[in-house]
């Protein structure tokens, strides 16, 4: 008899989804494996905002998820626009430039809302997302459609509440375990994994696999192999146990690779950042508030239309614009009229400043006789207009060869700031196919019997960019599925 119903290997958002939906669809025996050791568990989802984007038809909808929203946020509703399924794909569709996957689209979309309704009956407390997507305008504070609701204490609450889940069904937790491969028997069903623990190399038989233990993020040659250079030099935003195993486990045994293998989310961080993700900081070295300003390299030149789009629409491809300019290096400035704007996670840097553009620039490590002539053209091509920061304000640049396209506002209160940025990478795109049940397909898109995936390791949805929240949604709605089929095997 084998030993466990269902093996999961990981232990962020996606794998304890999985094994939590296993325990409840009647696994008896489920077992997490964890990488890490204990001080450093979770993967990426501790170092998260813990936002979730999903379907909504109205507000209302949202009550049953942050039932005393209004009582922390007195008008809450209010400022909450409904985000049908269309506007969710039609988000998707554009960021991706249509390459997402469309079955994959539809499953993510279509479950959003009753998978996070199934996330919140799981324990995992949802509040507002306010320092995230939140602009208070008046007396209201009106939200980014979709982005709206994130777990309490974002990443680390997230991450926390999801193990107290697992340890209410009696999941058990090995930690310091590496997976090293997939276990078949002679029919091509997955029976099991190798694994090395502390206590050195053991087998682990079950009647089912679920990988969920993330993309190939932090292996420095993988990499360089398929995101090319500079990547190998990019910080890690999150763990740093995110090599590329499950990939490696399913692959070998004929998975089929699918997706974009050389995209990335990647999010413009401070410059000063550590190579991995810090467990105090989390996703607080993140730098989002670039629509505000204006963005320049070490050659004194705008490289990015800051004012494109909302940043949660932006931010996951910029990091890896910025990583690809001249030193993989670049500078936020911003004028007082943005500050009010600017994230609370700008507090946890320290800008350089200047009482004058002039002052400003003799103090950043760039050509700044370009520079100042960049500031120089910037406000003098502007026109005016009204400055609102929840829509798309139209208030653009005329006349540069790179445009503003909105919130372009004239840099002329002082004192300057000017934040150094770099980009970090969050996960990788590349994944494997998976079907409607998370089945891993092999490379005769035929399942593999016993074998799911979910998280990062599906491949498919996300090109080039990604919509803010989606990879959480994604994980919970696929490790949800993943784990009930697991459990049926």
């Amino acid at each position: 008899m084998p030993e466990y119903d269902v093996i999961v290997v990981g232990a962020g958002n996606a794998a304890l989804a999985a094994a939590v939906s296993a325990r409840e669809q009647g696994a008896r025996s489920v077992v997490v494996l964890e990488k890490a050791p204990p001080e450093l568990r979770g993967g990426n989802t501790h170092y998260s905002g813990g936002l979730f984007r999903f379907a909504f038809d109205q507000a209302e909808d949202l009550r049953p998820l942050v039932p005393d929203a209004e009582e922390h946020i007195p008008g809450f509703m209010t400022g909450v626009q409904p985000y049908p399924k269309a506007l969710f794909h039609a988000d998707l569709q554009r960021v991706t430039e249509g390459r997402t996957d469309p079955e994959l689209a539809e499953i993510l979309i279509g479950r959003s809302h009753e998978t996070i309704r199934w996330v919140v009956d799981q324990g995992i407390v949802m509040e507002p997302a306010v320092s995230l997507s939140g602009i208070k305008v008046g007396n209201t504070i009106k939200w980014s459609p979709g982005a709206v609701i994130r777990a309490r204490q974002e990443g680390v609450g997230l991450s926390r509440m999801w193990f107290e889940s697992a340890e209410r069904r009696g999941i058990e937790v090995r930690y310091a375990t590496t997976a090293l491969r997939l276990i078949q028997d002679m029919r091509g069903r997955v029976t099991g994994v190798a694994i090395r623990q502390p206590s050195g190399l053991v087998e682990l038989a079950a009647k089912a696999v679920v990988l969920g233990c993330g993309g190939f993020e932090s292996n420095t040659a993988w990499r360089a192999r398929y995101l090319g250079r500079p990547w190998d030099h990019a910080k890690v935003r999150g763990t740093r146990y995110n090599t590329g195993d499950g990939l490696t486990m399913a692959i070998d045994i004929g998975a089929l690779p699918y997706g974009q293998w050389t995209g990335c989310h990647s999010t413009p961080i401070d410059a000063d950042a550590p190579p991995f993700g810090d467990r105090k900081l989390t996703d607080k070295t993140n730098r989002l508030s670039y629509p505000f300003g204006v963005l320049v390299n070490t050659r004194g030149r705008r490289f990015f239309d800051e004012g494109e789009d909302f940043q949660l629409y932006t931010y996951a491809k910029l990091g890896g614009i910025i990583l690809n300019q001249p030193g993989g290096v670049a500078w936020q400035i911003f004028d007082q009229k943005a500050v009010p704007f600017l994230e609370g996670r700008y507090k946890t840097g320290k800008p350089l400043t200047g009482d004058t553009l002039k002052d400003l620039v003799e103090t950043l490590g760039l050509d700044r006789a370009a520079c100042l002539r960049t500031l120089e053209e910037y406000n003098e091509a502007l026109n005016g207009g009204r400055f609102d920061p929840t829509v798309h304000d139209g208030l653009g640049t005329r006349g540069l060869e790179l445009p503003k396209s909105n919130w372009a506002q004239r840099l002329d209160k002082p004192p300057y700031l000017a934040y150094p940025v770099t980009g970090g990478i969050t996960f990788t795109f590349g994944g494997v196919k998976v079907n409607d049940r998370a089945q891993v397909l092999d490379t005769s898109w035929e399942p593999i019997p016993g074998l799911y995936a979910c998280g990062e390791m599906v491949g498919g949805l996300f090109h080039t960019n990604y919509p803010g929240g989606t990879g959480l949604m994604s994980g919970a709605v696929f490790g949800r599925l993943a784990g009930a089929h697991a459990a049926g095997e």
